[in-house]
């Protein structure tokens, strides 16, 4: 175990390469869905999130995604007009406005999660406990920097 603390650029590319392959497969399962609605990984990105976060004000949605207003008004617009997405007005603060998914985004939701499940399960399936908390830690510490 202590050869991976001291892990070699050699190495860090490979993982890097094995994060992006696995990211890469995780999404691509997806695609048909994505396609059949004619939206793309920035639109599913925010369906995600919206699933998650019920209700999440815009601001704070610009948050988690890290990208500007006019990305998110982009994608927001699309699925305004694609109609699985309702504003609501916040009771207190009527200039924040609150996004929740409706009925049909949940049901796209659904659609795309249940594919993901599986490759992710699958995974998680044929390790042992230990190695998905390990894992789990590594990509927190990932995340966090």
């Amino acid at each position: 175990m202590k050869e991976l603390l001291y892990l070699k650029d050699d190495q860090l590319k490979h993982l890097i390469e094995k994060l992006f392959i696995s990211y890469r497969e995780t999404f691509s399962d997806s695609k048909k869905i994505l396609d059949k609605y004619s939206i793309g990984l920035a639109h599913h990105k925010v369906i995600h999130l919206l699933s998650i976060y019920r209700g999440i004000s815009i601001s704070e949605l610009l948050k988690k995604l890290k990208i500007t207003k006019q990305s998110l008004n982009r994608v927001l617009k699309d699925l305004i007009k694609l109609q699985v997405i309702i504003f609501k007005k916040d009771t207190h603060d009527t200039r924040v406005k609150h996004i929740f998914l409706n009925e049909k985004g949940e049901k796209i939701f659904t659609e795309i999660f249940n594919i993901q499940k599986k490759r992710i399960y699958n995974a998680l399936l044929n390790s042992s406990s230990e190695e998905v908390l390990n894992f789990d830690n590594v990509l927190k510490k990932i995340i966090n920097g």
